[in-house]
C-alpha cells in the first residue's frame, strides 16, 4: 500500500511510519516541522520506500503518485504547543483537514483523522463512550484544540455522507512513549525530564485528576486495525482504560529514579483541566479485537530508558 501521513515527523506519526514500513508499505511523511522533528525519522532515511516531504498541509497538496491511505495526524497536540500556536492549531484542524480530505478524494484513498479525547472536554459521563457528546468550553484557552478537532470530525463525516469517501475517525486518549519531547508539557515527559534534571516534579492541583495512559505501540496497533476495517465511519476510542491519578504517575516516575516522594511540588490547577479521563473501549474490543497489551510499568520503563539515552537530543 502507499501511505501518506500528515504530521509524520511527530511523536505518533513517526511511529506510524515505522509500522507501515515494517508491514511492507510505501510511506510519504508530510510535515511542516512546527512541532514535529526530522530527527524522529532519521533512522528511516536509507529506506527506499520512505520519503519526508516538508509541506504545510494548511495549503493544498498536489501529488502525481497514487495514494491508498491518507492519515491526518498534523496538529500541535500538547497544551503548551496549542496555546503557543493557537491559530496554527485551528488552521490545521480546519484547512488542513479539508486539504487532506480533498487529497484523499482525488486519489480515491481511505482517509483517517486523528481526533482526540479532548472532544469530550471535562466529561460529565465516565468512562467516555463514543456516543457521549461532551462537555466542552467553546471559548476557553483549550478550545483552540478541542474545537479544531470537533470541526475536523464534522468535516470528515460530511465528506463521508456527501462524497461517500471511505473515512475513519479515531479519538486518541493520552498516549506516551519514546520520541515525545521533554518540554511538550504533557505529564509523562515533563515528569521524566524533571527527574532527569534532579528537579521537583510539578503536580497541578492535588494530583487527584485522573488520566489513562496508553503506550504508543498499542495505539499504533489499534490504528492499523482501524485502517484494515471495511466499514468503520463513526468515531472509535483508542486508549488504555487503566485509570490512574496524576499523583500516582509522578510517584511511579520518582520511584524509577530512586527519588523520594517528597520531591513533588504542587501548583494551581490550569483552567478547564479535565478532572477525569478514561476511554470506554468496548467498541474497539468488539470490532477490532483490540485492547492495550503494554502495562503502565512496562511502558514507563521503556520510555524512561529511551529518554535516558536521548535526553540531550530531546
Amino acid at each position: 500500500m502507499r501511505i501518506l501521513i500528515t504530521g509524520g515527523a511527530g511523536f505518533i506519526g513517526s511511529h506510524l511510519c515505522d509500522r507501515f514500513l515494517a508491514d511492507g508499505d510505501d510511506v510519504l511523511a508530510v510535515d511542516n516541522l512546527l512541532t514535529g522533528s526530522a530527527a524522529n525519522l532519521q533512522h528511516l532515511e536509507s529506506q527506499p520506500r520512505f520519503r519526508l516531504l516538508t509541506h504545510d498541509i494548511t495549503t493544498p497538496l498536489s501529488l502525481a503518485d497514487p495514494v491508498d491511505y491518507v492519515l491526518h495526524f498534523a496538529s500541535p497536540a500538547s497544551p503548551i504547543d496549542y496555546l503557543r500556536f493557537p491559530l496554527e492549531t485551528m488552521k490545521v484542524g480546519s484547512l488542513g483537514t479539508l486539504n487532506a480530505l480533498e487529497l484523499a478524494r482525488a486519489k480515491g484513498a481511505k482517509f483517517l483523522i486523528a481526533s482526540t479525547s479532548e472532544v469530550y472536554g471535562d466529561p460529565e459521563v465516565h468512562p467516555q463512550p463514543e456516543s457521549y457528546w461532551g462537555h466542552v468550553n467553546p471559548i476557553g484557552p483549550r478550545s483552540v484544540y478541542d474545537e479544531a478537532k470537533r470541526f475536523a470530525e464534522a468535516l470528515t463525516m460530511a465528506y463521508y455522507r456527501y462524497y461517500r469517501l471511505d473515512t475513519r475517525i479515531i479519538r486518541i486518549f493520552n498516549t506516551y512513549g519514546p520520541r515525545m519531547r521533554l518540554n511538550d508539557g504533557r505529564a509523562v515527559p515533563t515528569f521524566i525530564g524533571q527527574a532527569l534534571r534532579g528537579e521537583p516534579l510539578t503536580v497541578y492541583g492535588e494530583g487527584s485528576q485522573t488520566r489513562s495512559f496508553c503506550y504508543v505501540d498499542d495505539l499504533v496497533e489499534g490504528i492499523r486495525r482501524v485502517m484494515g476495517q471495511e466499514e468503520m465511519h463513526d468515531p472509535i476510542n483508542l486508549g488504555n482504560p487503566d485509570e490512574r491519578t496524576i499523583l500516582e504517575i509522578a510517584n511511579k516516575i520518582l520511584a524509577s529514579f530512586g527519588a523520594p516522594s517528597s520531591r513533588i511540588e504542587f501548583r494551581p490547577l490550569p483552567v478547564d483541566d479535565p478532572k477525569q479521563r478514561r476511554p470506554d473501549i468496548h467498541l474497539a474490543r468488539t470490532r477490532l479485537g483490540w485492547s492495550p497489551a503494554v502495562s503502565l510499568d512496562e511502558g514507563l520503563r521503556k520510555t524512561i530508558a529511551w529518554f535516558r539515552q536521548h535526553a540531550i537530543k530531546a
